[in-house]
């Protein structure tokens, strides 16, 4: 990994950035980090399933049309498998033993927490206090259930690359 692009830096980005990044933007990023990549690579991956694909975001103002928002988590993907690819996995490998569902698990992640955020703001303006006391003790169950499901999706897809890199130690 580019030590331009260490955790520290990919965690301020994830955060600078939780609405998405446009792929210039991603492309300017791993640039400054002398990563060497490019709008067809970004585009390729995408097509193999190794990222996820751009969700459409209007823009504010008249006639402005939408841009592709990638989760920031992008960047840290694409540094995940050119240090794998760098290590000699090819692109099969990758997709087979590194399910990538990390990265969507990881979006599920922001987006529940960006649901929860809206939910409890909107708790604010509940009608009376026992009400809104019934409603954020529902809210932190739900919130103790979605953490839940994340880590049993990240134990799960743990347990799929470990099978699948026993098995090419094994063959």
């Amino acid at each position: 990994m580019s030590e331009l692009l260490d955790e520290a830096s990919l965690v301020r980005i994830e955060r600078e950035h939780p609405d998405g990044l446009t792929s210039q933007q991603i492309l300017a990023l791993l640039e400054q980090a002398q990563v060497n990549f490019s709008e067809a690579s970004l585009r390729k991956y995408v097509q193999l399933g190794l990222l996820p694909r751009s969700v459409r975001v209007g823009r504010k103002g008249k006639h402005q049309g939408s841009q592709g928002l990638y989760p920031a988590s992008v960047v840290r993907q694409i540094v995940r498998i050119r240090a794998m690819m760098a290590q000699n996995y090819t692109i099969e490998q990758i997709q087979k033993e590194f399910l990538f569902v990390r990265g969507e698990i990881e979006e599920l992640e922001r987006l529940l927490s960006k649901i929860f955020q809206t939910l409890e703001g909107s708790l604010a303006e509940a009608a009376s206090e026992p009400v809104r006391r019934a409603l954020m003790a529902e809210l932190a169950g739900a919130r103790a259930s979605a953490r839940d499901l994340t880590e049993r999706l990240v134990s799960i897809e743990g347990r799929l690359v470990t099978k699948a890199r026993v098995e090419r130690a094994a063959g």
